[in-house]
């Protein structure tokens, strides 16, 4: 009886082991939702249909995660349009966030002549107020950059938003209170058009609640209960990244220095690698990523672009007189100058595209410390190209590089005692350099020109000296 005891434990034993390993399988897959018991939400929107829909589902994540790893006491919520890649929702719902598919809001204000296209669909983020499963939502834009848990928002009341221009508040971020009559009748303010000055989501709130700037500031009450009305939420809730710049920290004095936003220009989002060390709060967008989310999407990128570079190095400084014959015709021209414009010509856009091309090769959201170096390498490999194929001067061709390499120097040395010093330190730094380039690209191009006018007086790149004399004899 024992033996046949035995005999089944073992089995019975690990079928109850594999059944835990599943459950807690899950349990870690499910994206904590309003059947966790949760009330409140933090939410964002995604949608499709702009060239840079692949960085905000980037910075989407990078956001949802810091929140999870700050252990906010609320659900994370995605709205996102029916449009969004599949692959993208299943990601943003392994990293147990709830995704809430929509169709996209239509844009009555796309006739405005201030409209700007990127905003057509901003829209979507009315849909907060038909998440009606919660008490209070906070409605989050993708450039936000959180510092602490920001829970206490939750005690705001109906509405409450921060004001980071003196006259119209911000809806980076933004508290209200979910309701089908409001999502209703914000439908039909839509649908009657009514007054925005920008036609995004910003104006048609500014104008839902144009009375905000009388309200209230905005303090959580220390038993926990939640405030009724609207609020004004303090600046610490929404600082704007130029407050920092100014003096190269935070000295903000109204409310908890919280949550950080972009809301610079555009191709200057903390997520774009040539960001920082131009804007430094880049770095800290990047290691938050770094630590929620990583890279591993675009390394592999990375990886092949670096091994194509370090080839073309090789290759065109072993293949040197090669390049030089396709650049080079020896024998007597009638349209000569014709021909030496056009090979200065063809200088030039190589210079430019040595410069240019490596930029836009590089995928945007990588970490910036890859990014530059990939950029370096790559400029170093076209700039191999140049000057094997022209014969030119490698210092003339790689003093731009030089000077790049000294500004990233320059911008990203971290004991400036505040923003000015440094901003002066760059425009002094640029001042000095700019000659130097101006006047070893104008060498390259004498030394070219004297190149192509002594030419004719050249032997043929590639024969030897004993083949040319004895052409001579025929």
């Amino acid at each position: 009886m024992m033996e046949e005891r035995r005999r089944y434990a073992g089995p019975a034993l690990m079928v109850l082991l594999m059944a835990m390993v599943a459950w807690a399988a899950v349990e870690g897959d499910a994206a904590p939702g309003v059947d966790g018991g949760k009330r409140n939400a933090y939410a964002a929107m995604m949608y499709m249909g702009t060239p840079r829909d692949y960085e905000f589902y980037v910075a989407t994540r990078v956001m949802m995660r810091s929140l999870v790893k700050l252990k906010v006491d609320a659900d994370l919520v995605v709205i996102a349009s029916v449009d969004v890649p599949i692959e993208w929702v299943q990601t943003l719902k392994k990293d147990g966030v709830k995704v809430v598919a929509v169709e996209n809001l239509k844009n009555p204000y796309e006739q405005q002549k201030n409209f700007n296209v990127r905003f057509k669909l901003t829209l979507n983020k009315l849909y907060a107020w038909s998440l009606v499963d919660y008490d209070r939502v906070v409605m989050l834009d993708s450039d936000n950059l959180f510092l602490q848990k920001t829970d206490e928002l939750f005690q705001c009341g109906q509405f409450c938003a921060v004001f980071i221009n003196p006259c119209i508040f911000h809806t980076g971020l933004f508290v209200l209170q979910p309701s089908l009559e409001v999502f209703k009748d914000m439908l039909h303010e839509l649908e009657v058009v009514r007054s925005n000055p920008d036609g995004a989501d910003q104006g048609f709130l500014a104008s839902y609640f144009p009375d905000l700037l009388d309200k209230p500031m905005f303090h959580p009450p220390v038993n926990g209960t939640k405030l009724d009305g609207t609020y004004r939420l303090p600046l610490g809730y929404q600082m704007d990244a130029s407050y920092y710049y100014l003096k190269l920290r935070w000295s903000i004095p109204c409310g908890p220095n919280s949550v950080i936003t972009f809301p610079s220009a555009p191709w200057l989002k903390p997520w774009y690698w040539w960001s920082w060390p131009v804007l430094p709060l880049g770095l800290s967008w990047h290691e938050q990523r770094r630590e929620n989310v990583g890279y591993s999407t675009e390394l592999p990128v990375l990886l092949i672009q670096a091994a194509v570079y370090l080839g073309i190095i090789a290759v065109t400084r072993l293949a040197r007189p090669n390049l030089s014959k396709l650049c080079y015709n020896r024998r007597p021209e009638k349209s000569v100058v014709f021909l030496h414009s056009i090979l200065k010509a063809a200088v030039a856009w190589s210079l430019l595209a040595t410069y240019t091309v490596p930029f836009f090769l590089i995928p945007r959201t990588v970490h910036p410390v890859l990014g530059w170096s990939v950029y370096m390498l790559g400029v170093a490999a076209l700039a191999s190209i140049a000057i094997n194929s022209f014969l030119l001067s490698p210092l003339s061709v790689l003093t731009p590089w030089l000077a790049i390499l000294g500004a990233l120097g320059v911008m990203a040395y971290p004991w400036y005692s505040d923003g000015v010093v440094r901003a002066l330190a760059v425009f002094a730094y640029s001042f000095c350099c700019a000659p130097v380039v101006w006047m070893q690209l104008m060498r390259m191009m004498s030394s070219l020109q004297m190149l192509l006018e002594r030419e004719a007086f050249f032997p043929i790149l590639g024969e030897t000296t004993l083949m040319s004399g004895f052409n001579k004899l025929y």
